[in-house]
């Protein structure tokens, strides 16, 4: 395609359970710009490449070596051709026909820099993480929004604003937040389009719930240097955490076997933000491959056969 004018760049790392669900749904979108689809892959086994070669994706690559989530952004960007970045991760899947146009508008009509979409819980997703979503996604539309919270699995940024800041290649997460930040310190918006709204799959092990929140928590000490975590804020967070996720104001209230998983997640969240806020030893290869490569569970792979 010719100088499309969004291009939606997604990483992809084994993503073949739900990549034909969201490239479906990309390619139904009721969208008024042109669009290209960008794959960067980081070593996928499965059949992720063989599944978006069939829906036309451009795909390029990074070595496993040199991925870090910023470094792998601005690559497949600077194999990207559109005005409008879009980026949504691999298990994620748009909820309706509307999600492209709607997620990039505000930065068209030059409302915002940057935007991001709402977040929903699939039918298999932890009672805690739908917690998350509903409190950091509501279903309000904030145009700009203040602040720079904001999050890649579901995104949208102008292509003059990616060159100007770029995103951090060194964090082993967050760097959605840290662009941001820097772009809102100069003056840029960021808004939050709640009708730009996706279905976020996650389907991880209890060791990569908390490698995920140890990782976050390492990239958040750059974000906020004064933000520290001690060994009480654990017990008391944990302990808020299963109470308010267990006696929710909701009319729907978790059932008896969700019970186990709450406190599962809530104690593996923590303990891995708890280790990321005071690590201090270097990132070696070996620590960046658990963070950026955590292990696949065989059960997983099984199913992709």
């Amino acid at each position: 395609m010719n100088n499309p004018e969004i291009s939606i760049v997604i990483r992809t790392l084994n993503e073949a359970v739900h990549l034909p669900s969201l490239l479906s749904s990309i390619k139904s979108q009721k969208c008024k710009f042109s669009h290209e689809v960008v794959l960067i892959d980081s070593g996928s086994t499965d059949k992720t490449l063989e599944i978006a070669k069939k829906f036309h994706c451009r795909i390029t690559h990074i070595k496993k070596k040199d991925f870090s989530f910023g470094r792998s952004l601005n690559r497949g960007i600077d194999f990207s051709n559109g005005k409008y970045l879009v980026f949504i991760s691999g298990h994620c899947v748009p909820q309706n026909e509307k999600w492209l146009e709607n997620l990039v508008i505000p930065i068209a009509d030059q409302k915002a820099q940057l935007t991001y979409g709402r977040q929903l819980a699939g039918k298999d997703s932890f009672w805690s993480e739908r917690q998350i979503y509903k409190k950091y996604f509501p279903d309000k539309c904030k145009i700009p929004q203040k602040g720079f919270f904001c999050n890649n699995a579901n995104s949208a940024l102008l292509f003059d604003s990616w060159k100007k800041y770029l995103f951090d290649e060194q964090l082993t997460g967050l760097e959605d937040m840290e662009l941001a930040q820097r772009l809102t310190k100069d003056g840029g918006k960021v808004a939050y389009v709640s009708t730009a709204a996706v279905y976020h799959l996650h389907n991880e092990s209890w060791p990569q719930v908390q490698r995920r929140f140890e990782r976050e928590a390492i990239a958040l000490r750059k974000i906020f240097p004064g933000l520290v975590i001690r060994r009480r804020d654990v017990v008391r967070y944990i302990y808020s955490a299963i109470i308010n996720d267990i006696f929710t104001r909701e009319n729907n209230r978790p059932r008896l076997n969700q019970i186990p998983s709450i406190f599962f997640y809530r104690i593996n969240q923590y303990i891995g933000s708890y280790r990321g806020n005071n690590h201090k030893k270097l990132l070696t290869a070996e620590l960046r491959e658990n963070y950026f490569y955590p292990r696949v569970n065989r059960n997983d792979l099984s199913k992709l056969k």
